[in-house]
């Protein structure tokens, strides 16, 4: 089965998830949903891909002259499922406008809220929990991050007591030139626990885990800086074999590789050939691993713009019973080229 997918918004998750959802050989993208006429219009058109927007906006783009395949009804006649990488809120409201009249299915990204969906969405958390549903919710950036680093040890067999994070959020994505904080540091949210621990438990309900988080002036990554306590002594040497068998997550040496900045992680990306300088996993500093007794302490790197693409595209697999959960994860990662030296998807 090829499933024909349509994108809603062609912004930072909309263009990156379409990128993806081109290289799969299960997967078809008919088209994608842009309101305004713009440059990305016009780079999306330079790649095949074909736009549609609202009728009442069609002469805007044809007075910028851009061509348009149809409106929005032409578009989801001819898929299984959208992709819906609009801004927060506006997904609830395209569920219930368009989505639910026409029988479709849909997938919504994390700044919805959890209600939105009938699942919310970790590959390596809960993949089996989204197979067959009609909306699934692909968690935030954050959400994504710190659950994919729980489920590490849970699937390989570790009992968490719990899970104390601490955010330091990125102030804005860099094509995001009217946002800050230019000189700030911002309480993001100032309320304990953040959304961020609640959202993980959308996805991973027996986990306790509380999260703070600010907004500082950097439009690189997130950073996390985690404690994880167990139910029993875990060693560094444990914790760094977890880390360098599951998929989805990579280590970063300060010591012997100097890596000693989020900055030069994305020069990293850039330099290996990563489209946009994407980096889709967790992006974990091998130097700050540090275990005392059942205490696991690190920091991780979360690339805000592309983390959650592979999940999208695992959710699409799981919603229509393409694939297993190891097999869709490595399929993903496969064609994403983010497969690396020893990673283990036969995990479960």
């Amino acid at each position: 089965m090829t499933v024909r997918i349509g994108i809603m918004g062609y912004g930072t998750i909309g263009k990156r998830v379409a990128d993806a959802v081109m290289r799969m050989d299960d997967m078809e993208l008919i088209g994608v949903i842009k309101q305004t006429p713009d440059y990305e219009g016009e780079v999306a058109i330079s790649k095949g891909i074909k736009l549609y927007t609202y009728e009442d906006r069609i002469s805007k783009f044809e007075k910028a002259g851009i061509k348009v395949a149809g409106t929005v009804n032409d578009l989801i006649k001819d898929v299984d499922v959208i992709i819906d990488a609009t801004p927060d809120g506006v997904g609830a409201e395209n569920r219930s406008r368009i989505y639910e009249p026409s029988g479709l299915r849909a997938i919504f990204q994390g700044g919805e809220e959890a209600e939105v969906a009938e699942v919310s969405f970790n590959a390596l958390a809960n993949y089996d929990m989204a197979i067959g549903k009609r909306f699934v919710r692909v968690v935030s950036c954050n959400t994504t991050a710190l659950s994919r680093l729980i489920s590490a040890f849970l699937i390989h067999g570790y009992k968490i007591r719990r899970v104390r994070a601490y955010l330091v959020r990125r102030g804005a994505d860099p094509r995001e030139f009217k946002k800050g904080p230019i000189n700030d540091v911002v309480f993001n949210p100032a309320t304990v626990p953040s959304h961020h621990g609640p959202d993980v438990q959308t996805v991973i309900p027996t986990i306790d885990i509380i999260t703070m988080a600010v907004a500082v002036p950097t439009t690189m990554m997130h950073l996390h800086m985690v404690n994880i306590e167990f139910d029993g002594q875990v060693s560094r040497g444990e914790v760094m074999k977890v880390l360098e068998e599951t998929p989805r997550i990579l280590l970063f040496s300060s010591s012997s590789r100097k890596f000693e900045s989020l900055a030069q992680i994305i020069e990293w990306a850039r330099d290996v050939g990563r489209l946009r300088g994407d980096v889709m996993e967790n992006a974990v500093i091998e130097d700050s691993i540090t275990v005392f007794q059942n205490e696991l302490f690190l920091m991780q790197g979360v690339h805000q713009e592309s983390i959650v693409v592979p999940e999208n595209i695992d959710a699409v697999r799981a919603m229509f019973k393409l694939s297993s959960k190891w097999d869709s994860i490595r399929k993903t990662d496969l064609a994403l080229n983010l497969v690396t030296t020893g990673k283990n998807y036969n995990l479960s």
